[in-house]
């Protein structure tokens, strides 16, 4: 039984304060899908959901629509969170960590006993496809809300579930099926399957159990010329893309082999390796399947998934450009096929790599509710924890094949509190100062739970919501999450949203020219934020000038009316002197009401708007074009950051005579970074190699950071000699904190 502490709040339950605006939060009401609750399907009088953040919020929202009482539970740190806060009853299960809480199920199980929970959602992650949990709760009488042990654990072995695919007549992907024991035999077997498989359209995969994945190092994409590399290493046990790691040699392999070893032995116990060959230039494509406990099970179409970073999604969109009606079906058939081999019960992803040629393999399947599943309830219109429910009660399903239908597109982005300007995304953390989800918006679904004043932290994963938009075409759903991505305003982190519009906008996502390799091979050199064209450049030169011209103006009034009678009512000239990207623009500016003439190298811009400097959106019209920009910042030294295109850019405005003073100014002499290593992310500290009066060549691993999961090597500029070090192991480090000084 688990131990709690009162003082510390262990034990504490509180029945939570309602707030209109959090049955909201969840915003799983706009897109596309309904709970039809028949009062006289009895289920369940109350639930538990084993998990936090915005899934936490998701299933709470159907069960108040079926009318069941929710239980959350929560570590410490959220205490405040806004799952904690919908649900009816709550209960702290430990501090911080998640091995000490999330992942406790001492103190879950003690809750549930506590609050007198029937059932179990597990949500995705955490515990949700862990077999001893589920067994722990058939023991005490109490309903997992997804499928039995059995299946669990012959699908969560990769291993396992690599051979009941073969024998359900499921593609699978050539390769080695046996035990990997060290990391010279994983070395030569890499070998050996390049020599089996090697040829223009292949890769070899080599995967490794562990649970929480941690990505180690990032590597380039270079032409192999030994043995079949590249390899891929993977965590079997482990899931949602996390623990993948590529390796370019037999160095690398090692290095994988080691972080990936350890990692698994200390989160999952479980150190096996699978190795297959990896399909070049993949597509990825799952199959949402539906089984309920009397033999019955559906295919609700497929989810294109391939826009990854370090084997994590990105954008997800159902249906697939790809799929024709042919291809869909036999991967929907093949999916079923193997849903019935392990007698599977529940809402279920079987995930698929598909070549150029529409040839598919399976992948793996994971036994839970997925990340991504909006998306397919907005083109079937099923609740899928709903469903979920049901079929843990012991209900059939309601559908047939024939009944499941492809109404419209839906398209979903992962916003994350990361900075895309590093690997595409290095975590961030701090306190949402402000926060405005575009559910104003139709067809607009926001799926989170956070609000504003939530502290996105170092302990959990750093995904800020689900932004899912709907529409009867692609175009449709696509212009509709450009427009949502440019209302969503998020202060106080850094967050992914200048990549996730970039990429809904780029010619060839458009098009549906798609792989797992589209962001390195779109952005070879990381990326950079949008490119402006010169017709932009001068869109945001004048913009600029305009607010700064508006700000000035209401700088000089006061209750509406002027501070001191020298200002002429009718429009007034300004000269201004604008700086952006180390280019310097002179510009004049007229206005007539809320109507700014902006003349920039001879060419003239019309800019209009409410010019409203107190709310967080823009919305102006530039030459008769509606844009909708962010202000970021604004201060009294000219200094303006807007965020434009979904990119922020930083921005000077000055006056004429401002302009000419400024150069008489000292500029600030930049850091020689080559010398330093400083913390790119918050995190903690895993492990230091180096010592000072120790010689390190360019490349070499000095420390190890983990941040939200992950674990990153950071390496030497340069070949040089320690001078010192500002770290240990177990510290806990913010971003750009320095680590360690080379002579």
């Amino acid at each position: 039984m688990a131990a709690y502490r009162s003082a510390a709040g262990f034990q504490r339950v509180f029945h939570a304060v309602k707030h209109v605006c959090l049955k909201q939060r969840c915003g799983v009401i706009i897109c596309r899908y309904s709970t039809v609750y028949d009062p006289n399907e009895k289920t369940f009088d109350k639930i538990l959901i084993a998990n936090r953040g915005e899934i936490a919020c998701r299933v709470i929202k159907t069960c108040k629509k079926m009318g069941i009482k929710t239980v959350a539970v929560h570590s410490d740190v959220d205490s405040s969170a806004v799952h904690v806060k919908m649900a009816d009853e709550a209960v702290c299960v430990g501090p911080a960590p998640t091995s000490k809480s999330y992942l406790n199920m001492d103190a879950i199980m003690n809750a549930i006993k506590q609050t007198g929970a029937q059932a179990v959602h597990p949500g995705y992650g955490f515990l949700s496809e862990n077999k001893e949990f589920a067994k722990r709760l058939a023991a005490e009488g109490v309903t997992f809300i997804g499928p039995d042990t059995h299946a669990i654990q012959a699908m969560g072995d990769k291993i396992e579930s690599k051979l009941i695919a073969k024998d359900a007549k499921v593609n699978t992907i050539p390769g080695f099926d046996g035990v990997v024991k060290n990391a010279e035999e994983a070395v030569k077997i890499a070998g050996e399957i390049g020599k089996n498989y090697s040829n223009g359209d292949i890769f070899i995969m080599l995967f490794i159990c562990q649970e929480k994945g941690k990505v180690i190092k990032q590597t380039q994409n270079v032409c192999p010329s030994l043995k079949g590399y590249p390899v891929m290493i993977k965590a079997s046990a482990g899931g949602g893309g996390k623990g993948m790691r590529i390796a370019w040699n037999d160095e690398e392999t090692r290095e994988g082999f080691r972080f990936s070893s350890q990692e698994a032995a200390s989160s999952f116990g479980d150190d096996r390796l699978l190795i297959e060959k990896f399909i070049d230039n993949p597509r990825h494509i799952e199959i949402q399947v539906l089984a309920d406990k009397h033999g019955n099970a559906l295919w609700l179409n497929e989810r294109e998934c391939s826009i990854q970073r370090r084997n994590q999604k990105v954008v997800e969109e159902a249906p697939s450009t790809f799929l024709d009606p042919d291809t869909r079906r036999a991967m929907g058939e093949q999916a079923v096929s193997l849903a019935k081999a392990v007698k599977y019960s529940s809402a279920g992803t079987v995930e698929f790599l598909v070549d150029s040629k529409k040839n598919f393999y399976f992948l793996e399947m994971n036994t839970r509710l997925q990340v991504e599943h909006p998306i397919t309830e907005c083109i079937t219109g099923l609740d899928l924890v709903q469903q979920m429910i049901r079929i843990a009660k012991g209900y059939k399903l309601q559908q047939t094949q024939s009944d499941i239908p492809i109404n419209g597109w839906a398209i979903e982005s992962r916003v994350y509190a990361e900075d895309p300007y590093k690997s595409f995304g290095l975590p961030s953390i701090g306190r949402l100062s402000q926060y405005q989800e575009p559910l104003n918006l139709p067809n607009v679904r926001v799926d989170s739970g956070i609000q504003e004043g939530s502290d996105i932290s170092i302990y959990y994963d750093p995904m800020i919501s689900k932004l899912v938009t709907y529409g009867k075409t692609r175009e449709e759903a696509l212009k509709k999450m450009e427009e949502a991505l440019d209302h969503y305003v998020i202060r106080g982190v850094t967050h992914n949203i200048p990549l996730l519009r970039e990429i809904i906008v780029h010619p060839r996502f458009v098009s549906g020219d798609i792989s797992t390799k589209f962001l390195p091979e779109v952005y070879p050199d990381g990326f950079k934020g949008h490119l402006l064209t010169a017709g932009e450049r001068q869109e945001l030169l004048a913009t600029a000038a305009a607010l700064y011209v508006a700000a000035q103006l209401r700088s000089q009034k006061f209750l509406g009316d002027v501070r001191v009678s020298i200002v002429p009512a009718e429009s007034r000239q300004w000269e201004l002197c604008v700086e952006l990207d180390k280019g310097v623009h002179m510009l004049g500016v007229s206005r007539s009401g809320n109507d700014f003439t902006v003349e920039i190298d001879g060419e003239k811009v019309e800019v209009s708007g409410e010019w409203n400097l107190a709310s967080a959106l823009l919305p102006i019209t530039i030459n008769g074009k509606h844009r909708n920009l962010q202000c970021l910042l604004r201060t009294a030294a000219g200094e303006i950051t807007l965020q434009y295109l979904g990119t922020s850019f930083k921005l000077r405005v000055l006056s004429k005579l401002a302009s000419s003073l400024s150069k008489h100014m000292p500029e600030k002499i930049p850091e020689d970074t080559s010398s330093i290593l400083r913390s790119p992310m918050p995190g903690s500290v895993v492990a230091v190699s180096v010592k000072p009066g120790d010689n390190v060549a360019e490349g070499q691993e000095i420390c190890v950071i983990e941040a939200m999961k992950m674990q990153n090597s950071m390496t030497a500029a340069k070949t040089a000699k320690v001078k010192s070090v500002h770290c240990k192991a177990g510290d806990t480090v913010g971003e750009g904190d320095l680590l360690v000084e080379l002579e």
